[in-house]
C-alpha cells in the first residue's frame, strides 16, 4: 500500500520497533496472544501513533498491519459519552492518516491515551495466561496492589493500575484512563503495569525493551503467585520493602542496563 510505504521510509524506527514488539508478545513458544489476541502500539510522532490493525496476528504482524492514526481525533472521543457501536467503528476509520490502511483495533482507544502520557514511546496488550488467570479470580484487585519478590518492583513498578471489567472499546478506555489519572497522581509518574479485570494486561515504556520486561516479569509474578496460593500464600513483600527496592541506586541501575 503506498500509504505505507512512504510511512515506512519516513519514519523508518517506530515501525521496525512495533513489529519487534509484536513478534516479542506474539512468540508461539510463550503463549501470550493466540490468533488475533492483543495488540501493540508506537508513538511515530508528536501527533500520531501506529497501532496493529484489527484481527490481524501479533506473531505474524507484517508493515501493512500496523495503521498510522492521529492521535487527538481518538483522544477527543475519550469525552464522549453514549455514542453507538458504529459511530466509534467510523471514528476509528477517520482517524486513520492513510484512509486506505487497514481498521484500527478498538483498543486504539487507549493506546492514543497511554502513548500522550510524558515517557510513554510503546504499550503492548495481551491475554497472558497466568495474569489472566488471577484477573479471573477473586483475588484480581490483589495482585495489582502487592508485590511478592524484587524483580517484580523493578520491571513492573511498587503497583499496578487495576480496571474493573468495563465493556472493551470507549467505555474500557474512559475507564483506564480514570484509573490511570488515579495511579499517577498517586505515584507521580505513569504506571508500568494495567490489569483488566477478566481481560488482559497491558505494559507501558519508554522502549520495546521495558515493555517486554514488565509483561514477561507480570507473567512469571502470576506463576509464582499462584503456586505460592498452594501453599498457603503468598506471603508479601511489606510496604517499607517495597520502598526501598524501588529507591535502591543499583535496582536504578539495573533498570538502565534493561532500558527501562
Amino acid at each position: 500500500m503506498a500509504g505505507l510505504k512512504i510511512m515506512a521510509a519516513t519514519l523508518p524506527t517506530p515501525l521496525p520497533s512495533l513489529l519487534r514488539l509484536s513478534h516479542g508478545l506474539g512468540r508461539p513458544d510463550q503463549p501470550l496472544a493466540i490468533l488475533g489476541e492483543g495488540n501493540t502500539s508506537a508513538r511515530s510522532g508528536a501527533e500520531t501513533f501506529l497501532v496493529k490493525a484489527s484481527g490481524t496476528n501479533l506473531g505474524s504482524l507484517r508493515a501493512e498491519d500496523a495503521v498510522e492514526c492521529r492521535t487527538a481525533a481518538l483522544l477527543a472521543l475519550l469525552d464522549e459519552t453514549n455514542l453507538a457501536d458504529a459511530e466509534i467503528d467510523a471514528a476509528l476509520l477517520a482517524a486513520r492518516v492513510d484512509a486506505g490502511a487497514k481498521k484500527p483495533s478498538v483498543e486504539a482507544l487507549f493506546h492514543a491515551y497511554f502513548l500522550s502520557l510524558p515517557g510513554i514511546e510503546f504499550a503492548g496488550h495481551t491475554h497472558a495466561p497466568a495474569v489472566n488467570g488471577i484477573l479471573c479470580s477473586p483475588r484480581a484487585r490483589e495482585f495489582a496492589e502487592k508485590r511478592v519478590f524484587p524483580d517484580e518492583i523493578v520491571c513492573c513498578d511498587v503497583a499496578s493500575v487495576f480496571v474493573p471489567y468495563t465493556d472493551p472499546g470507549l467505555k474500557l478506555a474512559q475507564a483506564v484512563r480514570r484509573e490511570t489519572e488515579v495511579f499517577i497522581q498517586n505515584h507521580g509518574r505513569p504506571p508500568r503495569v494495567v490489569l483488566l479485570e477478566n481481560h488482559g494486561i497491558i505494559t507501558l515504556g519508554r522502549t520495546v525493551e521495558a515493555v517486554l520486561a514488565a509483561m514477561f516479569m507480570a507473567e512469571k509474578a502470576a506463576t509464582i503467585w499462584v503456586n505460592a496460593s498452594g501453599l498457603g500464600g503468598p506471603t508479601f513483600l511489606t510496604p517499607e520493602t517495597v520502598q526501598r527496592i524501588a529507591g535502591r541506586p543499583d535496582e536504578e541501575a539495573r533498570r538502565r542496563v534493561l532500558k527501562m
